[in-house]
């Protein structure tokens, strides 16, 4: 109880943080919503000229999509404050933080909570459920499954973050390396299958791209394997173990001001 009103206090904080500047606030929106519209046309124009991609049809591309955004989305509502963890290294006020009778990760992980991204998702979600209500009539258990691997899926995303706060601690470089990480999941935007090998096994099986945001979707399709599911779960339950034992590696290596 006392970490969750912490984390309440922080993201009201954060709250009143972002609506500090209103003009900037409101062409963030729009910029975030030009930005999606624009992929939609994209996909639009490609179905026009063809009625499936990799034996996938438009709505089932759009759910792809869509469960790209929603995972990202939430990665960048709860884990914004890794974005700011440099400064807090380079200049040594991490030993404050550190100090604190609580876990770290309630600052520097979900410690800022971006709540722009957090009007954002609702039309993904409900776009993603009109689509499955109107394209797939696959009941409410599909969905219910669909909301599991969602969860898993968010496993990984909490793996990759604190592995970026891992390699902040130890090279005081942050920046490039979550950008490194924006750019590689930016590749689950469409279904694995649409790449060749070795690309698709390498970031289905090396880097977990495919089990992060292509399964989620092939579970709500009705099309994911078991084996494909089992294997979802090792592999979010062993890297989130193994980016816990990286945090403390690095916590070892930390030497105060600049790391």
């Amino acid at each position: 109880m006392k970490n969750l009103k912490i984390f309440y206090l922080l993201a009201l904080h954060s709250l009143k943080t972002t609506f500090q500047g209103r003009v900037g606030t409101v062409l963030f929106m729009l910029g975030k919503i030009v930005r999606v519209a624009f992929i939609f046309i994209f996909i639009a124009i490609v179905f026009s000229r063809t009625q499936l991609i990799k034996g996938y049809s438009l709505n089932q591309i759009l759910l792809f999509y869509l469960t790209y955004n929603i995972i990202d989305t939430l990665g960048q509502i709860f884990y914004r404050e890794v974005y700011r963890f440099k400064p807090l290294v380079v200049s040594g006020g991490f030993d404050l933080i550190l100090l604190k009778p609580f876990h770290p990760f309630i600052r520097i992980l979900v410690g800022g909570m971006d709540f722009l991204d957090a009007f954002l998702i609702i039309p993904y979600i409900l776009t993603a459920l009109y689509i499955y209500i109107t394209g797939f009539h696959g009941g409410v258990f599909p969905f219910l499954i669909y909301i599991v691997f969602l969860f898993n899926s968010m496993l990984l995303v909490t793996a990759f973050h604190i592995i970026v706060l891992c390699v902040g601690i130890i090279t005081s470089e942050v920046d490039h390396t979550i950008m490194i990480y924006r750019d590689i999941t930016s590749l689950g935007r469409f279904p694995m299958d649409i790449y060749k090998e070795p690309v698709r096994g390498f970031f289905t099986f090396v880097i977990p791209i495919g089990v992060m945001m292509t399964v989620p979707s092939q579970a709500l399709m009705g099309i994911l394997s078991w084996q494909m599911a089992v294997f979802s779960f090792l592999v979010s339950c062993s890297l989130l173990g193994s980016s816990l034992v990286f945090w403390q590696f690095a916590l070892k290596k930390y030497q105060s001001w600049g790391g």
